[in-house]
This record gives C-alpha cells, structure tokens and sequence, in this order.
C-alpha cells in the first residue's frame, strides 16, 4: 500500500530539485502506511493516506504563517 506514495514522493522530489542539486543527498523511503524523505538520515518530508508534511525551520513556519498560511488543526501548537 505504500509503494504509490514512495513513488510519489520521488517524483516530487525530482520536480522540485535541480540537475546535480539536493536530490542526489535526499533518500525516499517506506514510513507506515507512506513514504518519508531524508536529508543525512533526517526526515523532513512525508508523504502518507493523511497527505504531505514538511518539517520546516522554526522562521520558515513562522513567515507562513505570517502569510496567511494555515496549520492543518491537527497539529499540536507545541508543533506549530
């Protein structure tokens, strides 16, 4: 059930990445019922039945927010 979602997440991961960019150090990989992203063996992407999440830097997340952007609600503020 997961191999849709690795295959997935490859994609895009490859659409996002330049030539001889990051995607040749980001590893995909089956999480649960997905497919999760590494970079140096830290996840920072997932991929799952719920949809996509990013782990971002606390100012990236914040200057989302900032624009407007949403959390999803169930997210905990401790993880906002």
């Amino acid at each position: 059930m997961a191999e849709p979602y690795l295959r997935d997440l490859q994609s895009i991961i490859e659409r996002l990445s330049a030539p001889n960019d990051e995607a040749d150090i980001i590893t995909c990989k089956h999480f649960f019922s997905g497919a999760a992203a590494y970079i140096e063996g830290h996840i920072f992407m997932s991929l799952t039945p719920v949809g996509l999440a990013l782990k971002l830097p606390k100012d990236h997340c914040e200057a989302l927010l900032n624009q407007g952007a949403k959390p999803p609600s169930n997210i905990s503020p401790k993880h906002r």
